[in-house]
This record gives structure tokens, sequence and C-alpha cells, in this order.
């Protein structure tokens, strides 16, 4: 008795070849509209023709969105290379963010659900960039906080020279306008580092603790006008850099004592008394967390002698959400906390400062950062010996989408200037 034959099976069928009508479609049933140009791997497009371009270039971009979405998912797309931008990345940035987030209902999650399976996006999540950091222990413990130091901070000095100003300045400069011309970077952070010493009254033989020196250029800067430094930082990687530097600018060990070590642990010999005539903390602040501020400023009050002057200089974010945000956390400083400058001058006044001064400087933060891009752009053919490709379109999301932070008002920076009473 033969077998009946069975019917052959339908060749496989290949991906339908309009998913950028599909994902324009599911934006539309959200009530949203593409805001950017969308080119997807199989070649279709859909968006405005205008603009920037975002291109899709394989299933894996989707899948990541689809497992994390929201900034995470498209940040693992970009870093990856599945998703890339044609045209400026900025601007692609500032139309994205433009559109308003929409609550996700039922309907368009069913929506969503049915799009990936046409797709054939329905897989297990891929795996993350392998340069997204991880962090384990206790939140700011000082193994972590070592982690989270190292991660960002022990690039090469290399790369931080090919994209910040001669004096390494790796903080907010500030662009004062002074003269006929337009300053440059180097000339505006010259300014911020003036305007520092001007505010803590710096002058020859006068002591200052610079805790998170950086590449060290208020260090070098203040030692070079003879002020006694002593510079803090827990990356060993700035630490000998500036060690190296001072060397080599002639200036001894009494002038700039460089500390690699935790900001918590005592400068025992820094000075015959403990104590320092300013301190200045730049950009530091933010590392240290929000349960830690308040005994972070009380050992600052300590550290100074009574008349003795403060000088913070802090990024600040307002509103619930105090961190850099999913990409900053998970690809430059974990454990990130930002709050409203006015907190912040609560939490110093309650550790016994006056405050006599706050100085906004976001708008400069916009000019600072733009200008690091471009130095990162027309410096890229170095930087891509020094870093990986992952880690280029790091730092390319990383400066570009900080410019747009700052420019739309989403994060602030501040000198706060404080006095520690003489009585």
């Amino acid at each position: 008795m033969s077998t009946p034959e069975r019917p052959p099976k339908d060749p496989p069928k290949d991906p339908p070849k309009d998913t950028a009508e599909v994902l324009a479609g599911l934006l539309a049933q959200a009530g949203l509209d593409l805001p950017v140009r969308l080119r997807a791997w199989d070649g279709s497009e859909a968006g405005p023709a205008d603009g920037p371009v975002l291109v899709v270039r394989s299933p894996r971009a989707l899948q990541r969105i689809l497992w994390r979405p929201g900034e995470l998912g498209l940040a693992r797309a970009y870093v990856s290379g599945d998703l890339d931008v044609e045209g400026d990345l900025t601007a692609a940035l500032r139309r994205v963010r433009a559109v308003p987030p929409e609550p996700l209902r039922a309907r368009t999650a069913l929506a969503a659900i049915q799009a990936a399976a046409r797709l054939r996006l329905l897989a297990p999540p891929p795996a993350p960039p392998s340069c997204e950091l991880t962090v384990r222990g206790r939140r700011h413990s000082r193994a972590r906080d070592q982690a989270v130091i190292a991660g960002h901070y022990d690039l090469p000095a290399a790369f931080y020279r090919l994209i910040l100003d001669p004096s390494l300045a790796y903080s907010c400069a500030y662009w004062d306008g002074a003269g006929s011309a337009a300053p440059d970077l180097a000339s505006a952070q010259r300014a911020k580092l003036d305007l520092i010493c001007r505010k803590l009254a710096l002058a020859p033989g006068r002591e200052l603790l610079d805790l998170g020196c950086g590449w060290g250029s208020l260090s070098i800067h203040a030692a070079r006008a003879r002020v006694r430094v002593t510079a803090v930082t827990l990356s060993r990687e700035q630490g000998g850099y500036v060690r190296q530097r001072a060397r080599g600018l002639g200036l001894a060990a009494d002038r700039v004592d460089v500390r690699i070590q935790d900001y918590r642990d005592p400068l025992d010999a820094a000075t015959e008394d403990g104590r320092f005539d300013a301190v200045a903390s730049v950009e530091m602040g933010e590392h240290v967390g929000a349960a830690r501020y308040p005994a972070f400023c009380a050992a600052l009050y300590d550290k100074l002698r009574p008349g003795g002057r403060l000088l913070i200089q802090q990024m600040s974010r307002a509103g619930r959400a105090p961190g850099g945000g999913p990409f900053i956390e998970a690809y430059i400083a974990p454990d990130m906390d930002m709050r409203p400058v006015g907190d912040t001058i609560k939490l110093i006044e309650g550790a016994g400062f006056e405050v006599v001064g706050v100085e906004a400087m976001r708008e400069h933060y916009v000019r600072t950062i733009r200008a690091w891009l471009d130095n990162f752009e027309r410096n890229l053919p170095a930087i891509t010996g020094i870093l990986s490709a992952e880690q280029v379109r790091v730092w390319r999301l990383y400066l570009a989408g900080g410019a747009l932070a700052f420019e739309q008002g989403r994060m602030g920076v501040d000198q706060i200037l404080a006095v520690r009473p003489s009585r």
C-alpha cells in the first residue's frame, strides 16, 4: 500500500520589504509622526525627506529597542553599529527629543507585537555592546567608586588631549567674550581657571586643596602662580599624568603634591595643620552620591581654616531624575547624582558654610561641549587608533547628547562660592 504523497511545504518567506513603512505605521497608531527620515536594511524608507537620516542597518537594532524600549535600547543599537545616523547627530537627537512621550496603551502594545512578528524580531535579546560598563557592589562603596572612575577617566591621556584644550580642563569653560574676537576653547578654559582663582582669593604662598583634580588644569594653573597645591584624584591615569606634567614644568612636589586616593581618606602631612586656605571641587560632587553628600560637605568644612573659601562647580538637575539618564549610567558614569542647585546650597549651608555667591554657567557648557565635539570630529583618524569602534560611537553620542541636554535646560552647571566663618 503506497503512502500518499504529502503536499510540498511552502518555501520560506522572505521578511517583508517594507520595514520602514511598518514602523511609520506603528508610530501613526500611537498618534506620532516619524521625526526623521528612516531607512531600513531592506532598502525601504519613510518619514520627512529633509534633515538627518536614521539608518536601521540590522534587525538587531529593532530587537534591542524592543527588549529595552526608550533611551537605553536606542543607545545600545547606536553603540553597536546596528543603528546609525547620516547627517548631523545633534540635529537628529533634537528632532527625536521633540516627540512627546506617549503612554503605552494596550492597543499600541498589541500592534507593536504584531509588527515585531511580521518583521521576524521575536528572538532572545542581543548581548549588550562589550564596552557597556558593569559595576558591582554597594552604591558608592570605595571599591565601586574606584571602578566607576576607572571606567571613564582611565582612558589614555592621549585621547583627552585630542578633544580638550591644552590645559586638559575636563569641565565647563567660561566664555567671557573678552577681546574683539570670540574666544577659543583654550581662552575660555583659561578664563574659567582665572575666575576660580579670583573667587578663592588665591595668592602666592596660599594653600589650595584641588579635590577631584582631573588632568590637573586648575592645580597646574594655581601652582604656576606660586600657590601650594594638594591635588587629589581617584584615577591612577590622571594622577600619574599630573605628576609627570608638574615635573616637566619644574614644579616641585611642595608646589603640586598629587595624591591618588579616595576623597574620604585622610590627607596626612598635606599642610602643617591639616587644613587649607581654599578648597576647589570642580565637577566632582556629582560622583559623591545623595546619601553621602552631607558628610562630603562636612569634610570640606573640616579641611578649611576659619575664613577659608570653598568653590564647588557642579552640575544640577531639576525634577525626580537625579542621574544622568540610562545612557550615561550604562556607558559614562554610573551612580551620578544631581539635584537642583538650591538643594545643594542648603546642604552646603547645613555643614556650617556661608554661601556668598552662585553663578549659573549652563549656557557656557553648551559652547564647551560643542568645542569638544568639533575637536573629536576633526581628530577622528587619530582617535580611532586609541579607542575601539564602539567607544568612538559612545563618545560621539555622549558629546552630542550632552550639549543638547544643557542647550534645552535639562541639566545645568553652577559655581557655588562659600566661606567657613572665622568664628
